[in-house]
């Protein structure tokens, strides 16, 4: 990611001094920041810089989150605390946990910057740069919601004091309608002089579209926008060694917080991937004992995609599972497991033969799973797979999470009188 200038919207420094109020005078105001061209564009360049720079980045944190609630990750050192109380899951996951509120304060963060973005695009004249920086905050403000309601069982769709919180049904609705009402605006959108992003905004509509329609079970819709994303396009989270790689630069490169937990990635024996698989030599580095990971995440200034073309076919797969399609769905299923790394604009490949297992609905689903998890490792969308397809939960036999969902954190609870009570694990 270049660097770039973001202005920073004032803060009200409330000091108490004969019932008088006081302003930083340092810092301009909302009002100025959103009344100017720079000033949305900058705030719209803040909000890449907000969900995938640093430790207290969504990036970070649901990767990070993810992966040690399904079993993707080992943990390094115990003095990681907050990493080591989601490796453990279950009661010890704290509401102080750093990586929970993070994840929750943040995305909550965003939500709010993304929607003073869309509401001050007046001030843009040229269409051309309205389209491309609505399309830019919507991705962002959706991208907020679907992350919250993969962790969270209700989260409060208004910005308020003590804001009531709303069903997960509620929540994936307003990302859909939030990304629908971004899609007639994606052929004008086509970027703006000052907007730093490496998002292809067309094929990333689409693909959010795809993946939050599956997550509310209708599967037509998912199908369809999953096939209109065109899967030799990237759309990542680029990174320089200025704004680097969180992943890497916190955990991997320095060998510090967490690598991948083995050669299984987290999956029970009789979903690992097999030796021959050749997406294991793209996660893992060959040969490392302990393992190692590489991928997306083995240097300062790799990029991390918004979604892989594994997962549109993917989706697919298991859309025309759920609707009985099995057919179809093996067709979609046996396109990942027979694709080469070649025929990946990643570099993601099995390579490995058809699906020869049992054609029923079950064991398909199984498969799809069993894929998901090893084309999309360390996506952070393991936990909201593993609930969907009613792998065994945390708390039961054979459990393959240690959480169901997490904890609602302090910061929101002390402020928040509408706060739900947690969920047990």
């Amino acid at each position: 990611m270049k660097k770039i200038f973001i202005p920073i919207v004032a803060l009200t420094m409330l000091l108490t001094s004969c019932n008088e109020d006081y302003l930083d005078p340092t810092k301009p105001s909302q009002e100025l920041v959103f009344g100017t061209r720079e000033g949305v564009i900058g705030a719209a360049n803040g909000l890449q810089l907000l969900w995938s720079v640093d430790r207290t980045s969504p990036v970070y944190n649901t990767i990070t989150g993810n992966g040690f609630t399904t079993k993707e990750l080992r943990l390094l050192n115990a003095g990681n605390v907050d990493e080591g109380e989601l490796s453990v899951g279950g009661g010890v996951l704290s509401t102080k946990n750093q990586v929970v509120n993070n994840l929750w304060s943040q995305c909550l963060v965003i939500k709010s910057e993304s929607q003073k973005v869309i509401d001050n695009v007046g001030v843009l004249t040229s269409d051309t740069e309205k389209a491309s920086i609505l399309v830019h905050a919507s991705i962002f403000k959706a991208m907020a919601l679907t992350t919250l309601v993969q962790y969270f069982q209700s989260v409060p769709l208004k910005t308020a004091k003590n804001a009531t919180f709303d069903s997960r049904a509620d929540v994936l609705a307003e990302a859909i309608k939030i990304l629908k009402q971004a899609e007639p605006l994606l052929d004008k959108a086509t970027g703006v002089t000052g907007l730093v992003t490496s998002i292809n905004y067309k094929n990333t509509v689409y693909a959010l579209l795809a993946r939050t329609y599956l997550m509310t079970g209708d599967y037509d819709n998912a199908i369809t926008y999953a096939g209109m994303v065109d899967l030799s396009v990237k759309s990542v989270f680029a990174f320089d060694q200025i704004s680097a790689n969180p992943i890497a630069y916190i955990s991997i490169t320095t060998n510090n917080v967490f690598q991948p937990v083995d050669l299984t990635l987290g999956l029970p024996a009789a979903l690992a991937p097999s030796n021959s698989d050749g997406r294991l030599n793209f996660y893992i580095k060959p040969g490392s004992n302990p393992t190692v990971a590489t991928g997306f995440f083995d240097s300062n200034t790799k990029s991390i995609p918004l979604y892989l073309p594994g997962e549109m076919i993917l989706i697919k797969a298991e859309s025309y599972a759920r609707k009985d399609n099995l057919p179809q769905a093996l067709i979609e299923l046996n396109k990942v497991l027979t694709k080469t790394a070649g025929a990946d604009t990643y570099g993601i490949g099995a390579n490995l033969p058809p699906y020869a297992g049992a054609v029923t609905k079950p064991a398909i689903l199984t498969e799809i799973y069993r894929n998901r998890c090893i084309e999309m490792y360390m996506s952070s969308l393991k936990l909201e797979d593993s609930r969907r397809f009613d792998r065994p939960a945390a708390g039961t036999a054979g459990a393959e999470r240690n959480r169901n969902w997490y904890p609602y954190p302090d910061s929101e609870r002390n402020n928040n009188t509408n706060t739900p009570a947690d969920p047990a694990i």
